[in-house]
């Protein structure tokens, strides 16, 4: 007799599985990424929760490659801000790829897609105009950006959740200004981020998350949890280790260094 067929995890379970299971991957193979599989992706992140509704996000989808290699190499521009401004740090806290200053080629450059998240501001007036004036949630336009990181997020794990693997790529206004320029975007429009699309070259470590009993209080904050200073700044060193063992596997000319 067979063994039982062990049941798929459904509900809390699988949703688990699917945020566990996420990585942020930086090396892609080249084969072709199905259009359905963009498109089911893009249909999660359209559901994203927004303050007052306001729906900012539209997303560029780009599959030609010179397009997507002229992205890529633009992001060299801003790669040399990063570069100057990441060496003000002492080194063992400067991200592994940036240590040495030189420039190199993002390995997410054979990504087969590159979606391009979009954000319009002016839907921003959905929201209270308290929003503005009382420094809702931290900041005055927090709510448009919070509205932007959750469809942003939904994309990511859609993408994962269809066993493709995804970069999240931040874009810095010198280098969203030159996709503008490339795609054609109009000037009212943010490019809030990019994310690199394909089937994964290689199989990441597990990320290091800190454990629910280190960061959940229950009927106030508990005292004997407060980090100190010391404290964190020991906690961003511990950091460099995993980021490191990330940067190993997804920058191939940074193995030994």
């Amino acid at each position: 007799m067979g063994g039982l067929k062990k049941e798929a995890p459904t509900g809390i379970e699988a949703l688990l599985d699917m945020v566990r299971d996420r990585r942020s991957m930086r090396r892609f193979r080249p084969d072709e990424v199905p259009q359905e599989s963009i498109l089911k992706a893009l249909e999660v992140a359209r559901w994203a929760m927004s303050g007052a509704n306001a729906q900012p996000w539209e997303f560029v989808v780009v599959r030609d490659k010179e397009l997507r290699m002229e992205i890529t190499m633009s992001w060299l521009e801003l790669l040399r801000e990063i570069m100057t401004i990441e060496q003000t740090r002492i080194p063992e806290l400067r991200l592994k790829p940036l240590r040495d200053g030189r420039d190199f080629t993002p390995p997410w450059k054979d990504a087969p897609v590159l979606i391009v998240v979009l954000g319009d501001k002016r839907t921003y007036q959905a929201t209270v105009m308290s929003a503005s004036f009382l420094n809702i949630e931290c900041s005055s336009d927090a709510i448009y950006h919070k509205n932007m990181a959750n469809a942003t997020q939904l994309l990511h794990l859609a993408i994962s959740a269809q066993k493709l693997g995804s970069m999240w790529i931040s874009a810095a206004p010198i280098w969203g200004n030159r996709i503008k320029k490339l795609l054609n975007i109009p000037d009212i429009l943010d490019v809030h981020s990019v994310a690199a699309v394909g089937y994964p070259a290689y199989e990441p470590e597990p990320p290091y998350r800190r454990t629910l009993e280190e960061i959940v209080h229950h009927d106030g904050y508990d005292q004997k949890k407060y980090r100190s200073a010391a404290d964190i700044q020991k906690f961003l060193y511990s950091l460099r280790g995993y980021t490191d063992v990330a940067y190993k596997q997804g920058f191939l000319d940074y193995k030994e260094q």
